[in-house]
């Protein structure tokens, strides 16, 4: 008998020795000669024999050289066969433990397997119930014998694979390996008591011959008919089936990866519609067109003819001021009209984005990660306040201020009759160069010194830079009402916008651009040329307000990371 040491591997914990250890047993094995054991023959005249091959892991005695000798068939033919002898108990490898700190699976009461005498093995002097590998009880038994799946099983011929799964447990069923639980904290994975179901026929191998009686010779590796003693448990749903889940995020509007939908699913408005909409531009333009005959109707009255003469849309102010506008404050209305176009630009994009792909984190504290648009749009408030700051210090310092901030109760007056002219399109003088009338004058002043302060607060409100410890500030000036004001706002910057600049290309296009951008009262083209460049680099702004190029910028100031 001969020893064959196992083959070390690595350590299982870290600076451990080789795994398994140096005295761990090897396989024991003796080699077979093919003419110890002779099995029944077959048809073709040749000799097979099989040797029980050795599981990695299991113990087991070498045979004897008087192994018994089986009866032959019709062609003389004999096949040899080894059996696993009756003595030690083989043992399962254990392996690594499920759980941390645990002991190796499987646990060592489960890791043995019963000797072979304990397995169902025949008697030697004949047993009625045959060993499986032999045709007719008629010829002497060895030792011990390979043990019955199940007891009165038909007869079968074992391959040297067949041998290698002999040994199996006592009761004669067939269990299924466990393993992870499905589910966090319950049982191992199929239920205790799970077996597969075994066919009740073996496909023939090839070239094998079938009998008469239409019964086919169970030939083959690993051909194992077997009748169950006891009822198994068969699995109830299909192991390969995956587990149901449901999904827990939403891709949001603007997912990183958006599949384009099918031409037959995208939806063309249907003509009901269509119609619909047209309706209700028409109803609009009449109730424009309305609003208009009955302003102008109404201004021809003799006592609203008073009123017009009375307040015709502009009063003096208390303060003289110099006309005309410095250089200083075209810089500071074309710097206010970028950044609030690309401020309302990325408030859109903020209230938009669910799932932003980039992010920006300030060196000094790791908790105060944003999304890179919430970043560029709190840059671009910043910004805009102090441009806001420098132009209201400007105005005051200069004078200015008398030009956009009312002295005078009159401007009430004065505003409700700009607001009738402008309806009726029988427009009031504009002398901007001068003086502005009422109307834009409360607007100018509502714009600066009430929107304005009001972004800037709920915006604080809603950031980070708003102080979590102050419970008693934040209590008294909710979040909640920062979040209501905060969007309207926005909606009064779009609507004073699309007013402002209708206004300017409708009373006095090239004037009125000369008076911003050329600090000049004039009817020329030079205002339009630099209203054109300053739309040009409004432009480049906009089309630039992505993570290419804005990443740069804010790891200036922190530190940039994708999702």
């Amino acid at each position: 008998m001969a020893t064959r040491m196992l083959r070390r591997g690595l350590p299982r914990v870290p600076g451990g020795e080789p795994w398994p250890p140096a005295d761990a047993a090897g396989v024991v094995a003796e080699p077979v000669e093919a003419s110890s054991v002779v099995g029944p023959s077959t048809s073709s005249g040749t000799q097979v024999a099989s040797s029980a091959e050795a599981t990695p892991g299991w113990v087991a005695e070498p045979v004897e050289a008087s192994s018994a000798v089986g009866p032959s068939s019709s062609s003389g033919t004999q096949v040899a066969e080894t059996q696993v002898a009756e003595g030690p108990v083989a043992r399962m490898r254990r392996g690594l433990p499920r759980v941390v700190g645990g002991e190796p699976w499987p646990p060592a009461a489960t890791a043995a397997v019963g000797p072979a005498s304990d397995r169902g093995s025949a008697s030697a002097e004949g047993a009625d119930t045959p060993d499986v590998g032999h045709s007719s009880p008629s010829g002497p038994t060895s030792g011990v014998s390979t043990p019955a799946v199940a007891p009165a099983a038909p007869e079968a011929v074992t391959t040297p694979v067949a041998a290698a799964a002999a040994v199996a447990p006592a009761s004669g069923e067939s269990s299924v390996r466990r393993g992870l639980p499905r589910v966090a904290g319950g049982e191992p994975w199929p239920p205790a008591g799970t077996a597969p179901v075994l066919s009740a026929s073996a496909s023939p191998a090839t070239g094998a011959e079938t009998p008469a009686d239409g019964a086919p010779e169970q030939t083959g590796a690993a051909v194992v008919q077997a009748e169950a003693a006891a009822p198994v448990a068969i699995l109830s749903a299909d192991l390969d089936t995956p587990l149901p889940w449901t999904r827990t995020v939403w891709n949001g509007r603007a997912p990183r990866h958006v599949a384009a939908a099918p031409a037959s699913a995208r939806r063309l408005p249907s003509w009901p519609q269509a119609i619909a909409g047209l309706l209700g531009a028409a109803a609009l333009g009449l109730v424009a067109g309305a609003a208009i005959a009955f302003v102008r109707t109404l201004l021809s009255f003799p006592f609203m003819q008073d009123f017009l003469a009375a307040f015709p849309g502009e009063y003096e102010p208390a303060i003289a001021v110099a006309p005309g506008f410095a250089p200083w404050i075209g810089w500071q209305h074309f710097f206010n009209m970028f950044l609030i176009v690309l401020i309302i630009r990325s408030g859109l994009r903020v209230r938009s984005e669910k799932r932003p792909t980039v992010f920006w984190t300030p060196r000094g504290s790791q908790k105060g990660k944003i999304s890179l648009t919430l970043w560029f749009h709190q840059a671009l408030d910043l910004l805009w306040i102090i441009n806001g700051v420098i132009f209201v210090v400007l105005i005051f310092v200069t004078g200015h201020w008398v030009r956009i901030v009312p002295t005078s109760w009159e401007v009430f007056p004065n505003a409700l009759s700009a607001a009738l002219q402008y309806v009726s399109f029988d427009w009031p003088h504009e002398n901007g160069w001068n003086n502005y009338n009422s109307l834009q004058q409360l607007a100018y002043f509502t714009t600066v010194f009430v929107a304005a302060p009001l972004a800037v607060a709920t915006g604080f409100r809603m950031s980070g830079l708003w102080p979590k410890k102050a419970e008693k500030l934040s209590k008294a000036y909710p979040v909640e009402w920062a979040r209501a004001l905060h969007f309207p706002i926005m909606l009064y910057f779009v609507a004073f916008i699309i007013a402002h600049v209708a206004l300017v290309m409708l009373t006095g296009f090239l004037r009125n651009l000369n008076h911003m951008y050329a600090a000049q009262d004039a009817v020329t083209w030079t205002g339009f040329w630099v209203f054109l460049a300053s739309l040009a680099v409004l432009a480049v702004g906009w089309f630039s307000a992505r993570p290419l190029v804005l990443a740069p910028i804010a790891k200036l100031f922190g530190q940039v990371s994708g999702r």
